[in-house]
């Protein structure tokens, strides 16, 4: 698609996004830190940062202005250097952690109190779409729905494969967007393969639209005490006092995700399937599935490479690094600055235990 067909997309006032990049990624050590975290970096070596191509990718449908970018506080200077066109007012800054149900509703009061009639999306930064018309025209799809009706809706992934690491929707109906059934955690492989056989499971991406009146309610019916705490800071949004209000109140508020806190207790849950290449690059095992690679399956990012008898390989470096791997099979191979990882991609969920390990031996800076 080009500039110019982008550009002739339909954008309303009305339609707002929110890009969730409060995350430290840290199943990607040694190349995401707590300090400079995966969304921030080029993973798959394209040019852009993944939080830079998730705002291009929204900034196609919906007007940069009403783009906004939820964040721990003390990533507000990485935010403010990638994506130039936005302002301090876009950023939502969390002076904690505290899961994605406290910064949804920060996030809805903030849109609400400046638009009454507008519709949001809720995505995460470092997820991949390979089809971004087509995930565009989805969204679209759902932001319509949702001007329309009372509902909650998510987009659900066709699934390929039996995959434990996602969580899956039940769905039911004929039309093309879904009653919701059920939503299950993520499952052993034998349920997977169930769920799959049935026919009527999504995975889970994450990926949320709905009315701010919609989200607000719900908020009222499900997380009535959450809810509260941010209603007494209406007086606060979109003023200079915002920050201060955020910076009392948010650590007070339940640390619960949006799927239990919201969306599990809902009865006006829809989802849209859809099917547009999506990847959650999660872990380096499924940066390796998106990346191109040789006769011998072995992917690479910057490196300069010789593999002899050598397969299955994950190989990352910094620009120019000139490296040479005889009889690796199946391997994470990740050097970054000071810091070089081996390990066999089969064991990449030891990854975290890693890192903690790295932090009580070597330095809380390398992690």
């Amino acid at each position: 698609m080009t500039k110019d067909q982008k550009d002739q997309r339909p954008k309303t006032k009305d339609y707002f996004a929110v890009i969730m990049a409060g995350g430290i990624g840290s199943r990607f050590w040694p190349m995401s830190t707590s300090e400079y975290p995966k969304q921030f970096h080029d993973m798959l070596g394209v040019g852009e940062s993944l939080l830079q191509r998730t705002f291009a990718r929204f900034a196609a449908i919906i007007p940069t202005e009403n783009i906004l970018i939820s964040t721990n506080k003390k990533y507000k200077e990485l935010v403010l250097a990638q994506l130039p066109d936005i302002s301090e007012q876009q950023l939502l800054l969390e002076p904690v952690m505290r899961n994605t149900a406290p910064c949804v509703l920060y996030a809805a009061l903030k849109i609400h109190h400046q638009n009454k009639n507008a519709v949001m999306v809720i995505a995460p930064s470092d997820h991949w779409i390979d089809d971004e018309t087509e995930f565009q025209r989805n969204i679209l799809t759902a932001f319509k729905a949702s001007s329309q009706q009372d509902i909650l809706m998510t987009l659900g992934i066709k699934p390929s494969n039996p995959n434990t690491g996602y969580g899956y929707i039940q769905f039911n109906g004929t039309n093309e967007i879904k009653d919701v059934l059920n939503f299950t955690e993520k499952p052993n492989l034998e349920t997977a393969k169930q769920f799959l056989s049935e026919g009527n499971y999504l995975w889970n991406a994450g990926i949320f639209v709905w009315s701010t009146q919609s989200i607000l309610k719900a908020y009222k019916q499900s997380l009535p005490t959450m809810e509260q705490l941010f209603e007494a800071g209406n007086y606060v949004w979109n003023t200079d006092f915002e920050d201060d209000f955020i910076e009392d109140n948010y650590p007070k508020a339940e640390s619960i995700s949006i799927d239990f806190g919201i969306m599990e207790k809902a009865n006006n849950v829809k989802v849209l399937p859809v099917d547009f290449g999506w990847n959650d690059l999660g872990t380096w095992g499924s940066l390796h599935q998106k990346l191109a690679k040789d006769n011998n399956q072995n992917a690479v990012v910057n490196a300069e490479t010789i593999f002899r008898d050598a397969s299955n390989n994950m190989v990352r470096t910094q620009k120019g690094k000139h490296v040479v791997i005889q009889g690796l099979d199946n391997f994470i191979v990740v050097e970054k600055d000071n810091v070089l990882l081996i390990c066999p991609k089969d064991k990449e969920q030891d990854i975290k235990e890693i890192v903690a390990e790295v932090k009580a031996k070597f330095s809380t800076k390398l992690t």
